[in-house]
């Protein structure tokens, strides 16, 4: 996700490349990664709202200041260095611990996305921030290696002494450049110049997309095989409202199409951010004091919107306050994502965890089975069993109400070597013995 002030800061950084400058060339130059990209997928989650503040995720942070505290640098700037310090590090020593790298870990995933704002590492003049999320960095590497974790750094720059950590296995080189607002050539060249001086072999150079598209960037760069560059793109369908218009069934097409194209990029391609979301009900998901277009709420420098549906239970919400087709509907949504992505290289959601934004939160939908658990069976659709509850797998009754429709659609079934029974419809009719020892 984008903070305004990440992406002002974002242009401030591009504008000290000059401007109109020659894109230039990275050169193909193969690396011994850390991780197996473009063989084995990425399956992880984004560590969002811990050192880049967002009101959304961690609402009570801010209900605690005043109302134009809306980020980092209005609370530091609001609240002075030390009492946003002393509250920062309540929130940094908090809000994740070791304790989540190892949940993480167990529910099968094998990499962590850690958004970092380029003032923990290097400030700008003038900048009111205050020290202290970096250390934090430090130790969110340790626990991720103790539990076979691998990460993506977003951020600008990173210092030496983590780039040969073994478990930062990709630097972002930029997060999420607004394409609308900037010189694309500059953009280019400041990728291109990035990742010449990224000097550790080890490292895959990941770039974000500038929102047009996955396969705006195949004339860039070599391919992934010769280079090791890693292509993020951000898939939402909740900031506009002709997309919060869409059923479930479109939402699932979209994205499914959204992958296709991610699988015709000439560079390892995943989806840094996505989420189960197909509201923007989650409290100031749009920016504090600003309502949602879902519900009619919303109301920003004049614009507005009109009711779609209500946003009781998700805003604030949980995962127990979802209606059972609520349920349903965000189980399919999210397992369609995931089996696209990996169309490409694989996916990271956003976020691991919310306060109160259950569409977004990977470890409550996972802890109540509306993300699959274990992974793999997210290959399988996704349906509730008969009583309407579900852990996202195919049920015995689904299994045998499909077959018996298959039946009086006249269909035949293949014989399975090794079963017992005839691959004959109707009531079940042994093999005989001889016929099962010829196919053992």
């Amino acid at each position: 996700m984008t903070l305004l002030r990440v992406v002002a800061a974002g242009m401030i950084w591009l504008g000290s490349v000059a401007q109109g400058a020659p894109q230039g060339m990275v050169p193909p130059t193969k690396r011994g990664l850390k991780f197996p990209f473009g063989s084995e997928k990425i399956r992880g989650v984004n560590l969002g709202g811990w050192l880049v503040l967002e009101p959304w995720i961690t609402p009570s942070f801010f209900e605690a200041t005043p109302d134009n505290v809306v980020d980092e640098y209005t609370l530091t700037q609001t609240l002075g260095a030390d009492e946003a310090a002393a509250r920062l590090q309540q929130h940094w020593s908090t809000w994740i611990t070791a304790d989540d790298f190892g949940d993480i870990a167990s529910k099968g995933l094998n990499f962590v996305r850690i958004p970092v704002g380029y003032w923990s590492v290097t400030p700008l003049t003038g900048d009111p921030y205050v020290d202290g999320g970096y250390e934090y960095l430090r130790m969110a590497l340790d626990w991720a290696n103790n539990n076979d974790l691998k990460t993506l750094a977003a951020l600008n720059k990173l210092r030496d002494d983590f780039t040969s950590h073994p478990a930062v296995a990709s630097i972002e080189l930029l997060n999420e450049p607004m394409s609308p607002d900037l010189n694309m050539d500059t953009v280019r060249q400041f990728m291109t110049e990035g990742a010449n001086n990224l000097q550790n072999p080890s490292l895959a150079v990941a770039f974000h997309d500038a929102f047009l598209g996955p396969t705006s960037w195949n004339d860039w760069g070599a391919p992934s095989a010769s280079s090791s560059l890693l292509l993020d793109t951000h898939h939402y369908e909740v900031f506009d409202n002709g997309q919060l218009q869409m059923s479930v069934d479109q939402h699932v097409s979209s994205a499914c199409g959204f992958g296709g194209q991610m699988a015709t990029s000439n560079k390892w391609t995943i989806s840094g951010e996505f989420s189960g979301a197909m509201t923007d009900c989650a409290t100031w998901l749009n920016g504090r004091g600003v309502g949602a277009r879902y519900d009619g709420t919303f109301n920003y420098n004049g614009q507005t919107s009109s009711f779609i549906a209500s946003c009781e239970g998700k805003s604030p919400g949980t995962v127990g306050n979802l209606s059972d087709s609520e349920r349903s509907n965000i189980a399919r949504f999210v397992n369609a994502q995931m089996v696209a992505y990996e169309k490409a290289a694989g996916w990271i959601f956003w976020a691991w965890k919310t306060e109160s934004a259950p569409e977004w939160s990977f470890k409550d939908l996972a802890n109540a089975g509306i993300i699959p658990q274990p992974l793999s069976s997210m290959n399988i659709k996704q349906e509730p069993n008969k009583s309407g509850g579900g852990q996202g797998q195919w049920s015995a009754w689904k299994a045998n109400k499909l077959a018996k429709e298959y039946e009086k659609q006249g269909g035949d079934y293949e014989n399975e070597p090794g079963s017992k029974n005839e691959p004959k419809k109707g009531a079940p009719e042994p093999k005989s013995e001889s016929k099962k020892s010829s196919e053992a």
